[in-house]
């Protein structure tokens, strides 16, 4: 494994890489994945972990939902592939919570760790914050899962302000830290900037685990540059990501400008922007379909950003929010 250094997980003693892999693409094209996620084959799908790891990520990121357990499987399968031990790579994954009480909590949980056997959860979050029960009940019942020995720290997805510190609040009662909220951000969308959450994440010592960071793949500029590749792709994502192309096409040059100073590519720049400009507040999920995606996601970590070139990209994001 490469030598990168790690961020500790808001004030829990977990430490990840600034860049993880995020595994919503190993849902095996399932459930409602398979309108914007194609299938992924399985030895892909270990090539792809294997390659990750073997760049420098030290954690994946990944939910019951996707796929409904296809996901999860598939990081146990990837883990056993590339010959690791539980505890050698760092797992999140997350209790969805629509139409469902508190009291699933532990039931997911249980499935959740069977379908990643042998490999432990280590981070636990609850996915959105639609759950029938109170934000009081289910943070009650993750803590309980923690008590247990059952998960090692407790975090949230998708929470606005207020959401968030509830959350906080019902946990600190039991002494445990609020670890992260999991919410979209990246240089096409910056309302935590805007909307409360980043600020108050940082005052808290919440990390924001950004979901997206790719901007589903328009900051990478391959859309741009290759827009044929939007027909291999399930209808709902192309209709999305065709409207966004031409408002983005001069951003895009820009990353690949810069890019191209660093001898490195746009998504890597998009990256390396994602996981600095707030410091250490925020490390981000990419997902990966191919191994080459996983090693330059993994790569992005090397890069190193002048200031001039972060705030310029800072304004220029801004002009096509």
């Amino acid at each position: 494994m490469s030598n990168v250094s790690t961020r500790r997980i808001g004030k829990t003693n977990l430490e990840v890489t600034p860049i993880g892999l995020g595994a919503m693409q190993f849902s095996g094209g399932k459930g409602m994945f398979k309108y914007f996620l194609s299938a992924v084959p399985h030895e892909i799908q270990n090539e792809t972990i294997r390659v990750a790891i073997e760049s420098g990520v030290n954690w994946i990121d990944t939910a019951e939902i996707y796929g409904s357990g296809a996901s999860e499987l598939a990081v146990s399968a990837g883990l056993a592939a590339a010959g690791k031990n539980p505890g050698d790579i760092l797992i999140t994954t997350k209790w969805a919570p629509m139409l469902r009480r508190a009291k699933s909590i532990e039931k997911s949980a249980d499935k959740s760790k069977a379908r990643l056997d042998p490999y432990p959860i280590d981070l636990y979050l609850i996915h959105q914050p639609w759950s029938i029960s109170s934000i009081s009940s289910q943070l009650d019942a993750m803590a309980d899962l923690l008590d247990a020995g059952k998960i090692r720290a407790v975090g949230v997805s998708n929470y606005n302000k207020s959401r968030m510190i509830k959350a906080h609040e019902v946990l600190s009662e039991r002494g445990i830290p609020l670890a992260a909220n999991q919410v979209q951000w990246s240089l096409l969308d910056r309302r935590i900037e805007s909307n409360g959450v980043l600020e108050t994440a940082k005052e808290l010592g919440v990390t924001i685990i950004a979901y997206t960071p790719l901007g589903m793949g328009i900051l990478t500029g391959k859309l741009h540059s290759e827009p044929e590749r939007l027909d291999r792709m399930p209808r709902f994502r192309r209709m999305r990501l065709k409207r966004k192309l031409g408002k983005t096409a001069p951003f895009v040059e820009v990353l690949e400008s810069i890019a191209s100073e660093h001898s490195v590519t746009a998504g890597q720049v998009s990256l390396s922007w994602n996981t600095t400009y707030h410091g250490e507040t925020i490390v981000a999920i990419p997902g990966a379909s191919k191994p080459i995606q996983a090693e330059q996601n993994a790569g992005a970590m090397k890069l190193t950003l002048s200031s001039e070139q972060k705030e310029h990209l800072s304004d220029l994001s801004l002009e096509i929010q």
